[in-house]
């Protein structure tokens, strides 16, 4: 048997939870195989967890009060509690930058991905992510962020990202938290 070396990997059992929390959050009641179902298919049949995955990390966010299980005729469903809507949005603020509860890490696992060159993971994570918001938009043309149609602002974040990069060219280069006061005063 390998020697344990104190790093973990991916815990499903916590994605499946998150995931089936934002679900709940978003559309209601939720049962396990619709869950299924649901994960299949956003990730083109990948991953598609079996009973042994979604019914255990269910189980759990009902054990930690963060859903509630009931029953629709035959089938388990599932609802967000209160506690559960705290909790889920504690965690997108602060992984979404709302609030301070740590340091960004995306340059740190950048260079852990890419050892010998984290501007690839870089173009690799963007592109990822490039793709998912056209998966999104072919779905849902009318899609909205926030109060805005998802198209217009993706349209408006490219824009200030070009701007950014044509600064970045007559601009000698600057660490983040110098550039901010910087940008804050031209605006």
């Amino acid at each position: 048997m390998p020697p344990r070396v104190g790093l973990r990997g991916p815990r499903p059992g916590r994605v499946l939870g998150l995931y089936a929390l934002s679900v709940m959050d978003r559309n209601g009641p939720v049962y396990g195989y619709s869950l299924a179902d649901r994960i299949s298919d956003r990730t083109d049949g990948a991953w598609r967890p079996g009973a042994g995955a979604i019914y255990p990390a269910l189980q759990a966010l009902v054990e930690r009060g963060f859903a509630r299980s009931g029953r629709a005729g035959r089938r388990r469903v599932y609802t967000i509690t209160p506690r559960g809507r705290k909790a889920l949005g504690y965690i997108r603020r602060a992984r979404m930058g709302g609030s301070r509860t740590g340091p960004d890490l995306g340059l740190l696992w950048s260079e852990i991905m890419s050892p010998g060159d984290p501007g690839q993971h870089l173009i690799r994570h963007l592109h990822h992510h490039l793709e998912a918001i056209g998966e999104y938009l072919e779905r849902d043309p009318q899609m909205k962020a926030g109060r805005v149609f998802l198209r217009e602002q993706f349209e408006s974040e490219l824009r200030a990202a070009e701007a950014r990069l044509k600064a970045l060219e007559t601009t000698p280069w600057l660490p983040a938290r110098a550039r901010r006061p910087m940008e804050a005063a031209r605006a």
